[in-house]
């Protein structure tokens, strides 16, 4: 489960704030991939900041919430661009609360999420000042996280909130913890104990893998949190969100995985 149509993401601890809450001063800008795909993104840039990050969203896609995620960074002193699934199968305009999502991920393959991603970190550079630029993704954007620390070259470092980190199936090509040997950046990982579909065993194979091929890396294991607690839960898990803020934040702002802001 993830955020309901209307939640907002945790706000960023009052000391690492750039500027006060923001009610959003960003806006869509549609992006053509590699292989000609058009999708949507949603571009928020900071005053000034040399760092940036792209969020790879959950399998609901360009979601509201997400929009405001992006918001949040800036707040940071962080740009971000949060970018969209669907746009060769559901096209690029914005779409209602009651949109079905699970017809369009059937669709959007692995390699597409990986083209629209390099797109993405493509524009950000054009369209900012970054310098460096972090991948940080949930769930289904976790995991496309946690590839791209493999698969993506200029990228700083990748954050993964709750991405199934093994195999789906024996016959899945695109399990994170099978494509630790590439992986060339440093990696976060943040997961639930409580979560329903990603045992904690999971989560400590890959803290143990990557450890075993000398990734630098933080996995951490929050006690009794469900999945998508960034979001669905926020409220109700405040002093670990704002924990997570701190890892996300002083890993941007160092390059050290393990610093806390």
């Amino acid at each position: 489960m993830c955020s309901p149509p209307h939640a907002r993401p945790p706000a960023v601890p009052p000391d690492l704030r750039f500027r006060p809450i923001s009610g959003g001063s960003g806006g869509d800008v549609v992006l053509t991939s590699e292989d000609g795909g058009r999708f949507r993104a949603y571009l928020a840039q900071a005053p000034e900041g040399e760092a940036a990050v792209v969020i790879a969203p959950d399998d609901r896609g360009l979601v509201p919430f997400y929009e405001d995620l992006a918001e949040r960074f800036v707040d940071a002193g962080v740009h971000a661009l949060a970018f969209d699934y669907f746009g060769r199968t559901a096209g690029t305009d914005r779409r209602a609360d009651d949109f079905d999502p699970q017809p369009h991920n059937a669709r959007n393959t692995t390699a597409q999420a990986s083209a629209d991603l390099a797109t993405s970190v493509g524009h950000l550079r054009g369209a900012t000042s970054a310098r460096t630029i972090y991948v940080v993704g949930f769930s289904k954007g976790g995991r496309i996280a946690f590839n791209a620390a493999a698969e993506h070259d200029g990228l700083a470092g990748a954050i993964g909130f709750y991405g199934w980190p093994a195999r789906y199936a024996d016959d899945d090509q695109s399990a994170p913890i099978d494509n630790v040997d590439r992986m060339h950046i440093p990696v976060v990982g943040l997961f639930g104990g409580a979560d329903k579909g990603i045992p904690r065993s999971a989560a400590e194979a890959l803290d143990s893998a990557l450890a075993e091929r000398r990734v630098p890396h933080f996995v951490h294991v929050y006690p009794g949190l469900p999945h998508s607690f960034f979001d669905r839960h926020h409220a109700q898990y405040g002093s670990e969100n704002g924990d997570a803020w701190r890892r996300v934040l002083g890993f941007i702002r160092s390059g050290d995985p393990t610093a806390r802001a």
